[in-house]
């Protein structure tokens, strides 16, 4: 027997997106009159996966419950969405209840397209593959970079948007300095392979990490999306995506892949979406372009921004303060510039603070060149921002 359970706001996701409008919305919003759905029992911090893949962090310490990252006041309902009906105003669950709303707010995550490589799925952490972007796969990444000796580490950017776009990197000149320190450099060969164009989207810090990359003798290859691996042979495939169809086999001796990534299934095949299949809203007031009671953030908009948490801190105030207009009956007037920040690990104890926004314009927080690589700036990544995140951005405080 299926129920329908009503409330003020319902929001569907509950990772960085999803908790940070909820508390906000929660100081202007009855109590019980919020849900969060999310199914899962675990919080993670995600941001500090890439020192956990440099064995600099254990991955446990950036996992806290599900329960409690719950606002106060918050209904969690703990189950999948499977569906959106915004005709009825309601949302349908994997148990197959359904919740109403007054305003809908999405922002479920980003989805990890493991099988779209071939030969991948079931093979991270053998063979020489690794990958960060996995709670479960993370701790792969450190002793496969421990492992080398001698031949070529590659690393991958897949062709399609991705969460911290700067992340695939990050991991690679931490490992490049491991070979260093560990004597074994001259022997070993880094790779990057990227299915974009160009190392950053923003031409100010691409210069930088171009400079980076020749220095340390780092050899990136561009438009070239990993497609296949062959894991008992230790060979990835990549494919030309400027010459469609045209594939070069490389051969490893680790492999850390950063996996294509999409909007989940479910927000695919709605509605809600675009004809690219993320949830289709205003870049400005996040307001979806075809239903005004929906809203949406995050890794599974089509914002054109960098998906960081950075990103999600600026976008939460505006979705808030937007929600409750509507809520009250009124336009929404907040306006979110595209804010987005990506602290660039490039070696151990050194970062490289990027802040820009939709037009790319730097939009740095202190008074020095911020494309520089600092201790200060690393020392925030490590310390600093995890601080914000759990005792701030969590709780709508900041």
């Amino acid at each position: 027997m299926t129920a329908t359970r009503s409330f003020d706001v319902v929001v569907v996701g509950g990772g960085a997106a999803g908790i940070s409008v909820a508390a906000r919305l929660r100081k202007h919003v009855p109590a019980n009159r919020i849900a969060i759905v999310d199914p899962a029992n675990t919080h993670y911090y995600q941001p500090l996966w890439t020192l956990v893949g440099g064995g600099v962090v254990k991955k446990e310490v950036t996992a806290r419950s599900q329960a409690s990252v719950m606002p106060p006041g918050v209904d969690w309902v703990k189950d999948a969405a499977s569906d959106f009906d915004p005709a009825t105003d309601s949302v349908g669950l994997a148990s197959g209840n359904r919740l109403t709303y007054r305003v809908l707010v999405v922002c479920p995550g980003i989805q990890l397209d493991w099988s779209k490589v071939d030969g991948l799925a079931g093979n991270v952490g053998r063979h020489g593959i690794c990958s960060n972007y996995a709670y479960d796969t993370v701790d792969s990444t450190w002793p496969a970079i421990q492992c080398v000796q001698s031949g070529k580490a590659l690393f991958t950017h897949p062709g399609t948007p991705i969460k911290c776009g700067g992340a695939p990197q990050k991991i690679m000149y931490l490992a490049e300095s491991t070979f260093r320190r560990r004597g074994v450099r001259s022997g070993v060969e880094v790779h990057f392979y990227s299915g974009q164009p160009d190392s950053f989207t923003v031409p100010h810090y691409a210069r930088k990490l171009d400079e980076l990359m020749q220095r340390r003798g780092i050899l990136p290859h561009y438009e070239k999306s990993l497609v296949a691996v062959k894991p008992e042979q230790r060979i990835a495939v990549f494919e030309d995506l400027a010459q469609p169809g045209r594939r070069e086999e490389v051969p490893y001796a680790m492999l850390h892949v950063t996996p294509p990534m999409s909007a989940p299934d479910f927000v695919k095949k709605s509605e809600l979406a675009n004809s690219a299949g993320w949830l289709d809203v205003d870049k400005g007031t996040l307001r979806h372009v075809r239903f005004p009671k929906v809203f949406g953030l995050g890794d599974a908009s089509s914002l054109p921004t960098s998906r960081t948490s950075a990103a999600i801190r600026k976008q939460a105030p505006v979705a808030a303060a937007n929600v409750r207009a509507v809520l009250a009956g009124r336009e929404p007037t907040a306006i979110y510039d595209g804010y987005a920040a990506c602290p660039i690990v490039t070696d151990y104890g050194k970062v490289i603070l990027a802040e820009f926004d939709y037009d790319k314009n730097l939009c740095e927080t202190f008074p020095f060149d911020q494309s520089k690589e600092r201790r200060s700036m690393y020392l925030l990544k490590r310390y600093v921002l995890p601080r914000l995140y759990w005792q701030g951005m969590l709780e709508g405080r900041a």
